[in-house]
């Protein structure tokens, strides 16, 4: 047996050795740019001009524009006080129960939105036929992606879209 038999075995491929080498220039090359004079320049509030100080966070954006963000909000109409909410299709549904507490009546003019506040006076007005109905808002709906507002089945008679199921809508909030 020779005496370097041991290490016959324990011997590493050349490629291997090759990959290690690229492993370990790799993993040095991020240690430095972990401690790169550019990455702590960001970091104490300093702006340059290399790319990585240019990245901002979501959070930080707002205070970069000069001026106030603001929401787009709709028309109001001050002459019939009233504001324009949505434009969308409308349906008619029935319940039980309403999500406001009282009892569903299938003969008041009522409706289900998503946002606006119980008791919000809505006119609902047919789009194609101009017809239109105001109703109280006291229920949470429709659960239906494109639609904008649910109504009662008289409701839905006053627009004359019983026969439909859907109509496309404008809703306007009366005060």
């Amino acid at each position: 047996m020779s005496r370097y038999a041991h290490t016959e075995s324990a011997r590493i491929s050349p490629a291997t050795s090759c990959r290690l080498l690229l492993a370990v220039i790799g993993a040095a090359s991020l240690a430095a740019c972990a401690q790169s004079p550019a990455g702590r320049q960001a970091a104490s509030g300093f702006v340059g001009t290399s790319r990585q100080a240019t990245v901002e966070r979501p959070h930080r954006v707002a205070a970069l524009h000069t001026r106030p963000i603001r929401r787009a909000r709709a028309p109001v109409d001050r002459g019939n006080a009233t504001e324009t909410a949505a434009h969308g299709v409308a349906s008619f549904y029935s319940d039980t129960e309403t999500a406001s507490g009282e009892k569903y009546d299938k003969n008041e003019l009522t409706a289900a939105h998503p946002t606006l506040p119980f008791g919000t006076r809505l006119r609902v007005t047919d789009v194609s036929s101009g017809r239109s109905v105001t109703v109280r808002v006291n229920d949470r709906g429709p659960y239906v992606r494109g639609r904008v507002v649910d109504l009662t089945p008289s409701a839905a008679a006053a627009l004359g879209m019983e026969d439909k199921g859907i109509t496309n809508v404008r809703l306007d909030v009366v005060r």
